[in-house]
């Protein structure tokens, strides 16, 4: 730490900037851990507690994490402000986990003063084998150095812009200790981010026109939306848009699983989730049983369609008779990237899907087309569970089915009140996306680009501290809670009442299934679930050792059972909740529907 506090500055400092722009993007949470390389810009929070609070987290991927959730239940950009060296590349997992989910995030790092570069200065980074900027760069949508107070504006500013573009990235400037105090020698702070930054909000009207032309002639058509859509469906006005165009032409909706409850998953025309861990209702849909017109056009919108998206590119997603297959995106790169498309659109979803409502009166539906969909659909929900296994949703057996715990949250969690619920990594993702329905006010987020185990213990955080009067719920296994757990002390120092839903099976679940299944040993079954097994820690003794109330269940019934109490304790109490839920090992996530496997490679 720096000793000797270097003499006041001649007008605004780089720490003043940093506050000041911060202030104006109504970030009022940072989140981090101090050291060295911070010392000046520590001073400068110290001196403005009343306006940010820095948030001491327990490491720094789970900063990252928490800063996540933060804006994901808030809108407001995640802040991550850690140390030079080993702070900056702890960073990592978590920051690049954002850039690729689509969070709008900056990493500030500290660095040593510029006059010790090369000097081998404790924790040095960028001017040392250890580049920080250089693996920035090859992470992030941006990355820079503020070098004086002469540039500080300018990188700042492109820094929000691009963390703010459409999809949103995160962003990362290291400052060395020493320029944050220096002055800026002509500063022209903005008063609104209006003034340096603007977001894409178009899409070209006769572009939107072919595409309704085409979609509304189909006889079994099919809207599939990606997380893409997810910020512009914040919208209520958006959404109800895209709810009177569904309707309007009775067309069904299904979104990928990043994207899971963009779309109400209550409403009659949702068939819930395509891809990893699919609803049964789609398959149907896709697959007309006989004597029904084939299912013949669709319409995504704000998916690349990669192979979670897609159930690895089954051909079952493209329409029959060569039907229209509409891409919709805000990046050009992905358009036709994974299936051949009639119509691809560069545009922003929110722009499209207005468009779309407002030409509903150049294409009148065919009320028995209508009427035949909705049969259709009524005839498939009626028929089918949207389960794989609708007896493990049902169970009331111990040790507890996963599938069983997802209905007692469903049946649990005020379904008027907000409520956000982000899934882990892992088998935490089968359960949750396919036996959950969500839809407003709960949201539900999870990290399918990059699947970091641990995202969702803090996660889960960031969103309380975003949203305090909401349920903030993680439903994580016990391998990432290991990892990540010690962010349930944040919460608690905090007074942060998260809940946590531990799935315990004292075993990397995900893993030892999935070489069992890919992997079978005949001579020895059980070797795969006996090699990832994590020595029975007393899960319970470690949340309260963070200070937690702990809770132990086994069945469907205890979780029921103490859910009121958790709820209440979290909510009004604002303490941390920790449950342990022991689950049937032997249960496996519906990640391997034979209906949605795809075909065998050719021989």
């Amino acid at each position: 730490m720096a000793t000797t506090p270097p003499p006041p500055p001649a007008g605004p400092t780089v720490a003043a900037g940093i506050l000041h722009y911060l202030a104006i993007e109504q970030v009022d949470h940072v989140f981090g851990i101090p050291g060295g390389g911070l010392a000046n810009l520590l001073v400068a929070f110290k001196d403005n507690r009343d306006k940010f609070k820095y948030i001491v987290c327990r490491q720094e991927t789970g900063a990252a994490y928490i800063a996540d959730g933060y804006y994901r239940a808030s809108g407001k950009l995640g802040v991550v402000m850690v140390t030079t060296g080993p702070g900056a590349t702890n960073a990592l997992t978590g920051v690049m986990n954002a850039q690729n989910d689509g969070s709008a995030m900056l990493l500030i790092t500290g660095e040593v003063n510029e006059s010790f570069f090369g000097l081998g200065y404790l924790q040095e980074g960028t001017d040392s084998k250890l580049n920080i900027d250089g693996i920035y760069a090859s992470a992030l949508g941006f990355t820079a150095m503020v070098t004086a107070g002469s540039n500080l504006e300018a990188i700042l500013k492109q820094a929000l812009r691009d963390a703010f573009s459409v999809p949103r990235n995160a962003v990362h400037l290291s400052i060395p200790n020493d320029v944050t105090v220096s002055p800026i020698p002509s500063p022209h702070f903005a008063s609104s981010p209006a003034s340096y930054r603007a977001e894409p909000k178009g899409v070209a009207l006769e572009e939107v026109e072919n595409a309704l032309g085409a979609i509304t002639n189909c006889k079994r058509p099919l809207i599939m939306l990606g997380n893409g859509c997810r910020q512009a469906l914040s919208d209520p006005a958006t959404l109800a848009a895209l709810v009177k165009f569904a309707e309007t032409y009775a067309i069904p909706v299904m979104t990928t699983a990043d994207g899971k409850g963009i779309f109400p998953e209550s409403h009659d025309l949702s068939l819930r989730v395509y891809g990893i861990a699919s609803c049964e209702w789609p398959y149907y849909w896709l697959n007309a049983a006989q004597g029904e017109d084939p299912y013949d056009g669709i319409m995504v919108i704000g998916s690349s369609l990669g192979e979670l998206a897609t159930n690895k590119w089954l051909p079952m997603l493209l329409p029959a008779n060569n039907g229209p297959f509409i891409q919709v995106d805000m990046s050009q790169a992905v358009i036709g990237r994974s299936f051949p498309v009639t119509h691809g659109i560069v545009g922003e979803a929110g722009a499209f899907i207005r468009s779309m409502a407002k030409l509903i009166p150049a294409f009148t539906p065919d009320p028995a087309l209508v009427k035949t969909r909705q049969t259709i659909l009524g005839v498939i929900k009626k028929q089918y569970s949207p389960f794989v296994s609708p007896t493990q949703y049902n169970s009331t057996a111990t040790p507890a089915e996963p599938a069983a715990l997802m209905r007692v949250l469903q049946e649990t969690l005020p379904a008027t009140q907000p409520a956000f619920i982000f899934l882990d990594a892992g088998n935490c993702v089968g359960w949750g996306v396919h036996y959950l329905s969500v839809s407003t006010p709960w949201a539900i987020h999870s990290s399918l680009s990059m699947g970091p185990m641990g995202f969702g213990v803090g996660a889960a955080l960031g969103a309380k501290f975003a949203n305090p009067k909401a349920t903030c719920i993680g439903i994580v296994g016990d391998g990432a809670f290991l990892m990540h757990g010690a962010e349930v002390s944040t919460a608690s120092q905090y007074q942060q009442g998260v809940i946590w839903l531990v799935l315990n099976d004292n075993n990397l679940g995900m893993v030892s299934q999935g070489q069992a299944n890919f992997f079978p040993d005949p001579s020895d079954p059980n070797i795969w679930e006996e090699l990832y097994e994590l020595g029975k820690p007393d899960l319970a003794k470690v949340a309260e050792g963070y200070g937690a109330d702990a809770w132990n269940v086994d069945s469907p019934g205890a979780l029921a059972a103490i859910m009121p109490k958790v709820l209440a304790n979290a909510n009004t109490q604002n303490k941390p909740q920790v449950i342990i839920a022991h689950i049937n090992s032997a249960s496996v996530p519906p990640y391997y529907d034979p209906k949605y496997n795809p075909p065998p490679p050719p021989h």
